[in-house]
């Protein structure tokens, strides 16, 4: 028998320190690369956005990719694509940890239009704000002090 495999997740991080500095003119160069990284490791990515200091992505990852791995080689190649590429002046790293969030299938169109529509969301709501509904709606426990 294959393998087959629905998971479709909203993967959350931050610039490190919640530094505003993914400005938006290299944003879509960062964006292509990131999704080169899912296409190399055969991961279909719906949809990637963010703005200043965090971005989203909605992905089905490859039921032979781990999370946690997938995450770590995004931050690792991508930090190092800007440092090369001089994207982002003052970007020093992604913070430590992420935020991954799983939703049924039929909430695949809403989550997608949720993370195109980015900078108009955060006109009215921070990352951290935005972050304690994230983990209110999916009743994950947290310590307030690790949202810093």
């Amino acid at each position: 028998m294959s393998t087959y495999t629905q998971i479709l997740y909203q993967i959350v991080f931050s610039t490190k320190s919640r530094k505003k500095t993914l400005h938006k003119d290299n944003r879509e160069a960062l964006f292509r690369y990131i999704w080169g990284i899912f296409k190399n490791k055969k991961c279909h990515l719906y949809q990637i956005n963010g703005v200043e200091d965090h971005i989203h992505i909605v992905t089905h990852i490859h039921p032979t990719v781990a999370l946690a791995d997938l995450i770590k080689d995004i931050k690792i190649a991508s930090s190092g694509f800007i440092k090369e590429q001089g994207l982002f002046p003052g970007f020093e790293n992604w913070q430590d940890g992420y935020a991954a969030f799983t939703y049924s299938i039929e909430a695949k169109d809403n989550l997608i239009e949720y993370v195109k529509n980015q900078e108009a969301h955060h006109k009215n709501k921070t990352f951290r704000e935005e972050l304690i509904e994230l983990l209110h709606e999916h009743r994950i426990e947290f310590d307030e002090k690790y949202l810093e």
